[in-house]
């Protein structure tokens, strides 16, 4: 998933190969933000910071790597999961060794999330929610009661969906009918396909990250979008007009990312079982939260108080949802030259 989540667009170039050295004896390949020693504490009081290089998107990351650059640790999100554990480049995980592997939350997840057989390839550490952002100023709550508000000519020109693959096709899944893109078939993934065409025609533009769709809304160019979480707390807090329905007649979608396990990784083993019980442990999941991240730990978020998840735009809702897990290569591959060819009109 293309989750620019902490830095805007002008800034991941400068970052992209930047690495923070640290003789902490482990490299993580990480979105950039994700270095924050807050989201690790028990880790850098042990080890002091690991190294970070950092990438724009998950296939910079996964041509990085195939091109020989050597880390132990890789940040990614669960649609790819098969598609890394294919390429050979990444190994299983000791869940024995994961503090928190019991409290992982299985409704999040809703399946063990690995590659198949019993190897899991991929340890879940945060998440989040995905759904319609809209100006309530201008755009009643009746019209965002459904995804179907994506085909209102009232807004047509006004409205924005991310510039990403899994994100637009969870939107276009959920608008007709499927709840578990896992097992969709040929017919369903046409059905969606064929909805994000109809809806081409009505957007304003596909965003690429939450600082310009936040700018978009603020100036009134964009009334409704499909929006990450942290396009809500972030506007409220600057006194922009916004709401975040979640629970649409259709539902909403669920991003969850996560690390896997370099194969053949330079750095210590033990260390990259210390970084991922750090990023799961109890005293990450505020500072997680106040970026814009559930913590994948359940118990953890299960400390913090119902109004600050409400706020924050991560609280248990009874709608549909659809987790944007771990999905065979081809299918993906599939969503992926779709999406683009809809981008470009076809």
């Amino acid at each position: 998933m293309n989750k620019f989540r902490l830095l805007g667009a002008a800034s991941l170039a400068a970052l992209a190969t930047a690495a923070v050295s640290q003789e902490g004896g482990l490299t993580v390949l990480d979105y950039p933000g994700f270095e924050d020693p807050a989201f690790h504490p028990a880790f850098s009081e042990t080890h002091g910071e690991p190294s970070f290089s950092f990438f724009g998107d998950e296939e910079e990351a996964f041509q990085k790597l195939r091109s020989g650059f050597r880390a132990d640790i890789t940040h990614i999100c669960a649609g790819s999961v098969t598609k890394w554990a294919e390429s050979g480049l990444i190994e299983p995980w000791d869940t024995s060794r994961i503090d928190a592997w019991d409290t992982i939350d299985r409704n999040l997840t809703g399946q063990q999330v690995s590659a198949g057989g019993d190897d899991v390839f991929f340890i879940p550490t945060d998440f989040g929610s995905t759904a319609i952002a809209y100006n309530p100023d201008e755009v009643p709550a009746e019209d965002v009661a459904t995804l179907e508000v994506f085909k209102n000519p009232a807004y047509a020109g006004r409205m924005a969906l991310p510039d990403n693959v899994d994100d637009a096709f969870a939107l276009a899944y959920l608008a007709t009918g499927t709840t578990d893109w896992t097992q969709a078939t040929d017919e369903q993934f046409e059905a969606a396909a064929n909805w994000l065409r109809e809806v081409h025609p009505n957007l304003r533009t596909y965003w690429t990250d939450p600082a310009e769709l936040s700018q978009l809304m603020a100036t009134g160019e964009v009334l409704v979008s499909w929006a990450w979480n942290e396009t809500y707390p972030t506007m409220v807090e600057e006194g922009r007009p916004i709401g975040f329905e979640r629970e649409a007649e259709e539902g909403s979608s669920l991003w969850l990312c996560g690390y896997v396990n370099m194969k053949d990784a330079p750095g210590s083993e033990d260390q990259a079982y210390d970084y991922i019980n750090a990023m799961l442990a109890p005293e990450a999941a505020m500072p997680l939260l106040e970026a814009g991240f559930g913590s994948a730990n359940a118990a953890a978020l299960g400390e913090i108080d119902e109004a600050t998840l409400e706020a924050s735009g991560i609280a248990p809702i009874d709608a549909p949802v659809l987790a944007q897990l771990s999905i065979p290569n081809e299918r993906r591959e599939q969503h992926a030259e779709t999406f683009e060819m809809i981008k470009s009109g076809f």
